[in-house]
């Protein structure tokens, strides 16, 4: 699915989530697509279980064990994401989700601090990391700049 036909889809949808359509179009979705377009990939595989969950791993920092962060992998293939950390698990399968659906969950489940991408097939040593503040603050950003649009004008 292209860019554009994932973020109609998400706003077409946007009221079943309990948010309204305009917020999506006008804040939301210039957001996802901006953040969307430095990625490689329309699509990426993740982790899910039988009950449809996300697999959600939380990892931390070696040098301040303290700081922890759950995150959602996202992998280029099928095969990155069947071989990733041994993750053999027969319960545990790889589903194909758009890039911008991906993002919008970052940025609607507050269980996940980060997307992890890795953007390159059969390399999981360089990602990609989106974090919710980064998401979280670019749209504040954009409902602050819809809110400055004197009456007159919207």
């Amino acid at each position: 699915m292209e860019l554009e036909q994932q973020l109609q889809t998400l706003t077409k949808d946007a009221a079943e989530l309990g948010i309204a359509p305009i917020v999506i179009e006008k804040a939301v979705a210039p957001v996802l697509k901006l953040l969307a377009q430095q990625l490689n990939h329309l699509e990426y595989f993740v982790l899910q279980n039988f009950s449809q969950d996300w697999v959600l791993i939380t990892i931390k920092n070696n040098q301040e064990t303290s700081q922890e962060k759950r995150v959602i992998y996202a992998f280029t293939t099928v095969k990155d994401a069947a071989t990733f950390q041994g993750s053999d698990d027969p319960d545990i399968l790889a589903v194909p989700i758009p890039v911008t659906h991906l993002l919008f969950e970052l940025f609607s489940v507050q269980q996940i601090d980060s997307i992890i991408f890795f953007d390159t097939p059969g390399n999981l040593t360089q990602a990609v990391e989106i974090q919710r503040d980064r998401l979280d603050g670019l749209i504040f950003q954009q409902i602050q700049q819809l809110q400055q649009i004197p009456p007159d004008l919207a």
